[in-house]
Order: structure tokens, then sequence, then C-alpha cells
């Protein structure tokens, strides 16, 4: 790879980072892992081809450029974690993964996915709040849209500009301590 090359893909990489909290190279290896998946699997349910993930994952491309694609992303971020926390077995794994494959992106969650997001006592857990929070902001707009919007509202709406950073910019251990903090 010349140098060119390096600085094109050093770019999207960034890019993505802005986007997505992180570069897709790291997210999809962690989805691939958790999920026990392989790259045309994941490249499968997110309905998109072989090639493009690979070109996603390498930084040669930026930007998903289907909506529906990066919500896809997102139900299945939040599946791994349900999977990681032991809420949801290998087998319903494989079921929501076709769920999601099959999803147009529209709804936010689906119906299992939903019931997925309480805890056996009914109530919401924090995680799955802030998760939802971060999954709406994020299909509005662009992470570096997001705290470019923060930074226009941060003089006169302090509190509202770092709501937008923490939840449409941050990781989502960040979020939740920011939701601690302020629930009461």
């Amino acid at each position: 790879m010349d140098a060119a090359q390096q600085e094109a893909t050093a770019r999207a990489r960034e890019l993505q980072r802005n986007w997505y909290g992180e570069p897709l190279g790291e997210l999809f290896r962690r989805l691939i892992d958790d999920l026990g998946l392989n790259q045309a699997r994941l490249a499968g349910v997110l309905g998109l081809s072989a090639p493009m993930l690979s070109q996603l994952m390498s930084g040669q491309r930026a930007k998903i450029g289907n909506p529906a694609v990066v919500q896809r992303v997102r139900l299945l971020q939040d599946l791994a974690a349900q999977v990681a926390d032991g809420s949801v077995s290998a087998a319903e794994a494989a079921e929501r993964m076709e769920e999601i494959k099959k999803s147009q992106g529209g709804s936010m969650l689906s119906a299992t996915a939903q019931q997925a997001a309480v805890s056996p006592a009914g109530a919401p857990t924090v995680k799955r709040v802030v998760r939802e929070i971060q999954s709406l902001l994020r299909s509005l707009a662009a992470a570096g849209d997001i705290i470019e919007a923060a930074d226009r509202i941060g003089e006169s709406h302090p509190e509202l500009a770092e709501f937008l950073r923490v939840y449409g910019a941050g990781r989502t251990a960040d979020a939740v301590a920011h939701y601690q903090v302020h629930q009461n």
C-alpha cells in the first residue's frame, strides 16, 4: 500500500470513528466474535455484499450508504450485548439475526427485541434505554453531524449539547454513566 492509499485509509477510518463511534473494522470484528459469525454471514445479515463489507472493514470505503444497513448494525450491536450479558442464548440469537436480516430498517426494534429490552422484572435496563437513545440519535444523523450540532448549541444550552455528544457520538459506557447521574 503506497502512502496515498495509507492516508486515504486512515482518513476513512477517522470518518468511520466520527460517524459510527469506531472504525467499522473493529466494530464488525467484534460482532463476528461476539455472535460467532464469519464475514460472509455478517455480510448476509447486514444486507451487504461480501466485497463491500471487506472494503468497509479495511477502510477502502468510509460510509455505509444504506440507512437500513446502519440500523441492522445497531440491532446486531444490541443483540451482541444481550448475548454477552447472558439474557439471550445462542439459539435465540440465531433466530433474531434472521429477523434482523429481514428487517427494512423502518422500526427501531422487532417485538421480540423489544421484549428482550426489559429486565426479568419487566423494567427496562439502563443499558437498554441508553442503547435505544443512541440508536435513535445515530439513525437520524452521523456522529460528526451530532457533534457539530452540539458545538453550535453548546454555549446557550450546555446540558443539551452534552447529551448530544454523550449519546450521539460517545461510548455506551459513558452514556450509561451519564444516564445514571441524571435519571433522578
